[in-house]
């Protein structure tokens, strides 16, 4: 077990990094007013158990992981009050219940990354997360200053995170000041998205998977253009895929796979570049890259006027033929008239005479 002294150190301590050890039980549960805290990782490990309150009186904390132990508590709102986090981590946890709001007027003021997935939360998705914009080419770290033999050596100790990236674990040992992310996946969020994700420009991670949300998927996603990562995965959306997604050419991974959309997936933008995966569950979806088109899939039929022309044209084809049928019966009919009158009225050498002629015009025609 953690010994609850560690607590009465945090007036001069910076760092305390724990884990990926074999700790259990309780978090020491006193921070003085004034701590210099600016580092605590507790993660990988079977801590159990709320969290301790006078967490808050660590004024200076910039760094909170929680990640992978057995913490059984609310959400703790109350951290909102501190006004250097930039990264609070709570996931494989227990925590549960609806996350309400503080009574400050802003919680979390520059909070970056916030990774809650995996735990018990439910209720509708609150408004944590402020939009602000930093120096975007410095990776966010902790300077520790040492003083050894009259000297004083600075170490610098970066943040590091792991997120779910498209069902995968992807570890980030160094992370950019102008890097935000949000992870609240395999929860039991509900309702519909929140417009104001909309308003979270800086954002470059997204992952809402696996909840139990509703309705659309807000066409104001379309204006977080520098989002590299979106999953929207497993939850119970429906309608269309807006077209206004199109916009975020940044995207590297997106899934939008097992929910309830519908209708064509936007064509002939950076959306075909990924598998059908992406998209499958989806039972009204079509379009590339899926197998299911959209549209009447069955063979052209001729135009109906091809039809009534080959019609036309057999019908004028048969009334052709049957005219030369009916000359040609009644030339010979009168031929056979001739002949009769002929050779019942005339001499029989001018009856031979015509009968040849006649031979000789058949062979000829």
């Amino acid at each position: 077990m953690l010994p609850q002294c560690l607590g009465n150190f945090s007036d001069g301590l910076i760092l305390l990094l724990l884990g990926n050890n074999s700790f259990h039980g309780m978090m020491p549960q006193s921070y003085t007013n004034g701590s210099s805290l600016r580092m605590i990782d507790v993660s990988h490990n079977q801590l159990q158990g709320q969290l301790p309150r006078s967490l808050a009186n660590c004024v200076m904390l910039e760094y909170l992981v929680l990640s992978n132990n057995q913490f059984s508590d609310v959400f703790p709102i109350w951290l909102g009050t501190l006004p250097e986090l930039k990264l609070l981590a709570m996931r494989h946890n227990r925590f549960k219940g609806v996350i309400g709001q503080s009574r400050t007027s802003v919680d979390f003021p520059k909070l970056r990354i916030l990774d809650l997935s995996y735990n018990n939360f439910t209720g509708e998705i609150p408004p944590l997360f402020p939009d602000i914009t930093v120096n975007k080419s410095t990776y966010m770290s902790i300077d520790v200053v040492y003083p050894v033999d009259g000297f004083y050596i600075v170490q610098s100790v970066a943040y590091t995170i792991t997120l779910a990236i498209k069902g995968l674990d992807q570890n980030y040992s160094r992370i950019l000041e102008g890097f935000a992310a949000i992870d609240i996946s395999s929860n039991k969020f509900e309702g519909k998205i929140p417009e104001f994700i909309g308003n979270l420009t800086e954002l470059r991670s997204l992952n809402i998977s696996s909840n139990i949300l509703t309705g659309s998927i807000p066409s104001s996603l379309g204006n977080l253009r520098n989002l590299e990562s979106l999953d929207l995965s497993r939850n119970k959306l429906s309608g269309l895929i807006p077209q206004q997604l199109t916009k975020l050419t940044f995207l590297g991974s997106f899934d939008v796979s097992h929910n309830n959309l519908t209708g064509p997936i936007p064509q002939g933008t950076q959306l075909l570049t990924f598998n059908s995966t992406s998209y499958e569950g989806n039972a009204g979806l079509c379009g590339d890259p899926l197998p299911k088109k959209c549209g009447n899939q069955e063979a052209p039929q001729p135009p109906p006027s091809t039809e009534e022309d080959g019609d036309s044209g057999s019908a004028q084809t048969l009334e052709f033929d049957l005219k030369f049928c009916l000359a040609g019966i009644g030339s010979g009919f009168v031929v056979g008239v001739v002949l009769a009158d002929v050779a019942i009225t005339r001499r029989q050498e001018l009856f031979l005479k015509i009968v040849g002629m006649v031979r000789l015009m058949i062979r000829k025609g």
